[in-house]
C-alpha cells in the first residue's frame, strides 16, 4: 500500500506517467562502464525487448554470458568477433546438443527495441557463430554480435547491473525477467514504482501469448514464484499490485526497495544454499532441523 501512496503523491506534484518511468541518464555510455568482479552490465536495450516470449531460462542465461563476454567499447565495432571456451558455458548447458539448441533459438528470435525518438528496430540477438567439434576436449564457441545490434547498443546510456550468482540461482524465466527490470530501475532517485499494461507486462515477463492467459494463472505460475525468487535472492525487493478496470485485471504497479545489511545477508546466505527446499524455506513453510548456531 505505500508503495501505491508513493507513486500518487509523485503524481499529485505533477509528474507525468511518463516522467515517473523514464530512467535518469547522464551522458556516461554503458559500454564504458566496468563491472564490479561477479557482476554483469546489460544495456536497458535488452532487457525490455519485445518478442523474446518463447526464449528459455537457459536460452537466456547463454545470451547473458556471451554478452557479459563481449561487454565493452570493441561490442559496438561493425564486424567484431568474440571467442569463449564451452567450458565456460556449463553453467548454462550441460550439453553440447542443448547448447546447439539455444543458440539457435537466439539467432531465430527476432526483438523490437523502441529507440528514444519512438522508432522501432527490429533485430536478432545472435550472429554468425562457429561451434568447435564436440569431440573435441576443449572446444571454443567463436561469435558475433549482430551489427545493427552492436549499433544501436553504441549509444547505450542506461543500463542494469547484475549479479552473476543471483542470475545463476533463479530457475524459472519469469524469475530472471523480473530481477533484470527492477536492476534497471532501483539506482533512480525518488522512482520506487511504475505501472504496467497488462500486455505489456506480460511482454516483460517473457509470458507467451497463449500461456497463463488467465490473470488468475498468470499471478499463480508466473507473478508470484518469480517475486518469491528475486525477494530471496536479490538486494532489493519488489512488489506487483493489480490493478483493475471494472472487475477485470488491466495493468499492474511494480513496486522496489533496496534491502538494509540484513536483508542483503539473509540474500547472500540463501544464495549459498542448494537450490532443493528452498521454495519451502523461504515461504516458512518448513522448519530448519538444525540448530541456529550451525545455521548462522
Amino acid at each position: 500500500m505505500r508503495l501505491i501512496l508513493v507513486f500518487k503523491e509523485s503524481l499529485a506534484k505533477g509528474n507525468t506517467l511518463s516522467e515517473l518511468s523514464r530512467p535518469k541518464t547522464n551522458n556516461t555510455r554503458t559500454l564504458d562502464i566496468s563491472p564490479n568482479m561477479g557482476e554483469m552490465v546489460k544495456p536497458a536495450e535488452l532487457i525490455e525487448v519485445k518478442g523474446a516470449a518463447k526464449l528459455t531460462l537457459a536460452d537466456r542465461r547463454l545470451f547473458n554470458v556471451l554478452l557479459r563476454h563481449a561487454f565493452g567499447p570493441d561490442l559496438a565495432l561493425e564486424g567484431r568477433r568474440f571467442e569463449i571456451a564451452v567450458a565456460d558455458l556449463r553453467e548454462t548447458h550441460e550439453s553440447n546438443d542443448r547448447l546447439v539448441q539455444s543458440i539457435e533459438a537466439l539467432m531465430t528470435t527476432v526483438v523490437t527495441i523502441q529507440r528514444p525518438d519512438g522508432s522501432t528496430d527490429r533485430v536478432q540477438l545472435l550472429g554468425w557463430n562457429n561451434l568447435s567439434d564436440p569431440k573435441r576436449p576443449r572446444g571454443n564457441l567463436k561469435y558475433s554480435i549482430p551489427p545493427e545490434l552492436a549499433l544501436l547498443l553504441k549509444d547505450s546510456t542506461v543500463f542494469a547491473k547484475l549479479e552473476m550468482e543471483v542470475l545463476r540461482a533463479f530457475t524459472s524465466k519469469y524469475a530472471l525477467a523480473l530481477y533484470e527490470a527492477v536492476a534497471r530501475r532501483v539506482r533512480l532517485k525518488h522512482i520506487f514504482t511504475e505501472r504496467f499494461a497488462l500486455e505489456d507486462f506480460r511482454e516483460l515477463l517473457g509470458v507467451e501469448v497463449d500461456k497463463l492467459t488467465t490473470f488468475g494463472n498468470l499471478n499463480q505460475y508466473a507473478i508470484k514464484p518469480a517475486i518469491m525468487e528475486v525477494n530471496a535472492l536479490s538486494d532489493f525487493t519488489v512488489t506487483v499490485v493489480p490493478e483493475k478496470t471494472g472487475r477485470r485485471v488491466t495493468g499492474v504497479i511494480i513496486g522496489w526497495g533496496a534491502k538494509d545489511i540484513e536483508g542483503r545477508k539473509a540474500a547472500y546466505a540463501e544464495l549459498q544454499r542448494p537450490r532443493v527446499g528452498r521454495k519451502a524455506r523461504i515461504t516458512g513453510t518448513v522448519d530448519d532441523m538444525l540448530p541456529p548456531e550451525v545455521i548462522e
